[in-house]
């Protein structure tokens, strides 16, 4: 692999700038998780804590084998939502080692709102399905949850659904689903340990039933308590719905660990060679390399030399379609193909990501893309010279790659140049974003100068004279209302990533990506729909 020398300067001014900038965008995504790891309010954990609960994050820690990593996802899931029970919903989803073997992590914050699953709480389990499917994980709940948060019915009700329909289909294919209910697990969300392949249940804890007493007396006059119409000891002796009782949370997570013990191993693509190299540069330089001004170029080269190991990369076609960079490399240990921008995407660089996705799909080779444009070259000439051809290319590529995808932004991210570089509507394994990223049909800038000239053709064409000062207050509207949605905070609200990350952590998210995806055997495509010429 060829040895590549950083040029930066770290004692120059610009920067210093752009480091100062940076670590403002990382302050205010801080922020952002310090509301998510919130578990309710004092009231609710003191009343946890009397009764001897354990609250979610500390469930997870306990369920986690000792000092390994654990990644949470999507943690600012509904963070823009009005009426939302706040940032990451109801529950803490992540990635991590249970007995040496990579799961899937659902723990319900029992202490936030009682677990009840908003809106942005239902997008994330659909989410987790499918990063669970495609990677062939485990998936461990954690359960303790009244079920929908009824105001939000409507939105919650078929996400609910499907992720039901998700279980058994994970479960069809041998992708296992193990609950472990410490409280509530009440309605629809009794069905989540009554889909799972197995289920523990605390005793003199849970509470497993389709309708708790007060229902079930107003629906059949029939008095009943809660032990006998859904306790832990009669599903465990009478429904058979428990497969295990656990003595307390502690006796429920070590039976939890012990039946992963037991699960078939699974069938990874590669191990990696050791001992693994890192970074010859520091991660902390990250900060003042990567612009927080969409505006300013810079090459991204220089990322990848404090990411992959050793901070050796072999690039294919250096010289040519100079706007992409493509190489071969490794992380933890892990072969990927990247493919990042330098830049607006040009035909030739359309071109050659597109045969360098051919190759990583020859050699079963995971492949990374690194967002980083404002999309496909315009203008008379490019289109003459077929730039929908060239950019149709790459995206029938990207469309028929069947080797694991992962998606990184760092910058812009726009139009079909998302699509291009497999934005989350094509469906990369992972996502994650940048503090200082911004993602849409097109910019701020340009949306609102597109239409101040769409209204002034018209009025032109009507032989009408323009409003001035209306016509910018639309267009200050129109800008504002498109920053806004174009933001990282409104794009991670919506789960179109699975997280907005620190870029000096860059390297251990993708490390565990790629644990994720090497978890099962890649197998490459030969067939892609037709490249016009």
């Amino acid at each position: 692999m060829t040895v590549f020398k950083s040029r930066i300067n770290v004692s120059s001014a610009a920067y210093k700038a752009n480091l100062a900038q940076m670590q403002a965008l990382v302050d205010e995504l801080k922020d952002h998780l310090q509301l998510a790891q919130s578990q309710g309010t004092e009231t609710h954990i003191a009343r946890a804590r009397k009764r001897g609960k354990f609250l979610a994050r500390e469930r997870i820690t306990l369920l986690l084998d000792k000092d390994s990593p654990f990644l949470e996802l999507m943690p600012l899931a509904g963070l823009m939502h009005q009426g939302g029970f706040g940032p990451g919903g109801t529950t803490v989803i992540g990635i991590g080692y249970v007995n040496k073997r990579l799961c899937l992590i659902n723990a319900n914050v029992g202490t936030r709102k009682g677990g009840a699953v908003d809106y942005a709480t239902s997008l994330k389990v659909l989410r987790l399905g499918e990063i669970a499917l495609e990677n062939k994980l485990p998936t461990i709940n954690l359960v303790e949850s009244g079920g929908a948060n009824l105001p939000d019915q409507d939105r919650v009700f078929n996400n609910y659904g499907a992720s039901f329909r998700e279980m058994s289909r994970r479960s069809k294919k041998g992708i296992p689903t193990l609950s472990v209910v410490f409280g509530n697990a009440t309605a629809g969300g009794a069905y989540v340990p009554g889909m799972s392949d197995y289920t523990i249940m605390q005793k003199d804890a849970a509470k497993v039933f389709l309708a708790g007493p007060p229902l079930v007396k107003m629906a059949t006059n029939e008095i009943s308590k809660d032990e006998e119409l859904g306790g832990a000891m009669m599903h465990s002796r009478v429904s058979g719905v428990a497969d295990f009782l656990a003595e307390d949370e502690e006796d429920a997570i070590r039976i939890a660990r012990e039946v992963i013990k037991t699960l078939r191993a699974a069938q990874p693509h590669a191990v990696p060679i050791t001992p693994i190299v890192a970074p010859r540069y520091s991660a902390e330089e990250i900060l003042g390399i990567v612009p927080a001004s969409l505006k300013k170029p810079f090459d991204v080269r220089e990322l990848l030399l404090r990411v992959v190991d050793n901070s050796q990369f072999t690039e294919f076609k250096t010289n040519y379609g100079i706007t992409m960079v493509c190489c071969w490399t490794k992380i933890d240990g892990y072969p990927v193909a990247i493919i990042a921008n330098n830049g607006v995407i040009f035909a030739e660089a359309a071109q050659k990501a597109t045969q360098f996705i051919q190759l990583a799909n020859k050699s079963d080779t995971p492949i990374l893309f690194i967002h980083n444009t404002t999309g496909f070259m315009v203008g008379k000439q490019h289109e003459q010279n077929g730039m929908i051809n060239s950019g149709a290319q790459l995206i029938h590529a990207v469309s028929g790659s069947t080797v694991p995808h992962i998606s990184l932004l760092i910058g812009n991210s726009y139009g079909a140049g998302n699509y291009a570089m497999c934005g989350r509507s094509f469906q990369p394994r992972f996502l994650f974003s940048y503090p200082n990223v911004q993602s849409g049909v097109m910019g701020a800038e340009q949306i609102s100068g597109v239409m101040e000239i769409v209204k002034r053709q018209s009025a032109a064409s009507l032989n009408k004279v323009v409003n001035e000062k209306q016509l910018k207050k639309e267009k200050d509207a129109m800008f504002q209302d498109a920053q806004q949605k174009a933001s990282v905070w409104h794009a991670t609200s919506e789960l179109w990533d699975d997280g907005v990350i620190d870029p000096r952590d860059t390297r251990k998210y993708l490390s565990l990506s790629l644990k994720a995806v090497y978890n099962s055997p890649i197998q490459g495509s030969d067939a892609f729909g037709v490249f016009r010429m």
